[in-house]
């Protein structure tokens, strides 16, 4: 029996230097382990939160907060307070539906319609054009481009005071004046409606440089492989290799262009209202969706339920369009 003392004590202190395997250390080891990783992750993750974060935060009471409460505002007769306790269900989406706004949304429904396809021709074939030259490349691009950061205001006040005055000192009157016409009061008569040659050309020259330059982009990504592989196979250059290349290769610049110009028609503000308005008012004729929630919800009659409803409308009608624009052409579907 004393002889297998020393085994047995060999055999206790063999087991004691052995790691314990019980559930309780490695539960606390998996928690330090845990512990570990999300101090690592939130190192990692703050200079992201420290960028972003200042933009969330904006995003969230400047945007989704107004948002949010307009929605709420939109239920209620809130005539001339934001806080108001009178609900009316669906009544403001009612009236807005069918009254004045509703032929507001008809009237620029069929000004994007024209607007759209003449933004897109035009800035394509700009951009094709530029593209083409061999000299002074940048120049053109850059002068086809600066109207772009002029400022609607200031171009709307050109094209009322400068390009389509009413009196016979305007330079459209001046040239009408050359062929024996009268002149032509652009702005003040609504039959004929010629205020809308002044409202498409100054949108016209404002944001096609824009569009242009999205297209010189898309223009510069086709390979010149494709050119040369059409040529060998016996293709003309210039209709023929424009239909079967160049504008296939560019469609989701084409999409993007008709996508952007879609919203930005039924958001237009600024050229409306400083080349329509006067000290008067703004005339019954030519109101734009914004221009007439705006008089609406920040006029004399101050009507934030009946604004913000036309304003969740004419965003929802934005959002359907663009939806089924983006259906029809094709948006996220691969080749």
């Amino acid at each position: 029996m004393r002889k297998q003392r020393p085994l047995r004590a060999f055999r206790a202190g063999a087991d004691r230097s052995k790691p314990m395997s019980s559930p309780g250390l490695e539960r606390s080891l998996n928690r330090r382990d845990l512990s570990s990783l999300r101090l690592q992750t939130s190192a990692r993750s703050a200079p992201f939160w420290l960028f972003v974060g200042p933009f969330l935060i904006g995003l969230l009471i400047f945007s989704y907060v107004p948002i949010g409460w307009s929605a709420y505002l939109s239920f209620f007769d809130a005539q001339g307070t934001v806080t108001p306790d009178t609900f009316v269900g669906l009544q403001n989406y009612a009236d807005m539906l069918t009254g004045p706004f509703a032929q507001s949304l008809l009237t620029f429904s069929v000004f994007a319609l024209f607007i759209v396809p003449l933004t897109f021709a035009l800035a394509l074939g700009l951009a094709v054009a530029v593209n083409r030259i061999r000299f002074a490349r940048a120049f053109f691009r850059s002068v086809f481009f600066l109207p772009t950061a002029c400022s609607y205001v200031v171009a709307a006040m050109v094209w009322k005071l400068s390009l389509f005055s009413g009196v016979r000192f305007g330079l459209a009157n001046t040239v009408l004046d050359w062929f024996g016409h009268d002149p032509v009061a652009w702005l003040s008569n609504p039959d004929p409606p010629w205020y809308w040659l002044v409202l498409v050309t100054a949108r016209l020259w404002l944001q096609v440089g824009f569009y242009m330059i999205l297209f010189i982009a898309g223009l510069q990504r086709i390979p010149d492989s494709l050119y040369e592989a059409a040529y060998v196979d016996g293709a003309r250059p210039g209709w023929q290799v424009f239909r079967h290349i160049t504008f296939p290769q560019l469609r989701p610049t084409s999409i993007a262009v008709l996508l952007l110009s879609l919203i930005a028609a039924y958001q237009a503000f600024d050229e409306f209202y400083n080349l329509l308005g006067t000290a008067r008012g703004y005339p019954d004729f030519g109101r734009p969706p914004l221009v007439y929630l705006y008089y609406l919800a920040l006029g004399q009659t101050q009507d934030y339920g009946h604004g913000s409803a036309g304003a969740l409308i004419l965003a929802l009608l934005i959002a359907l369009v663009t939806l089924l624009q983006g259906r029809l052409l094709g948006l996220g579907r691969r080749d």
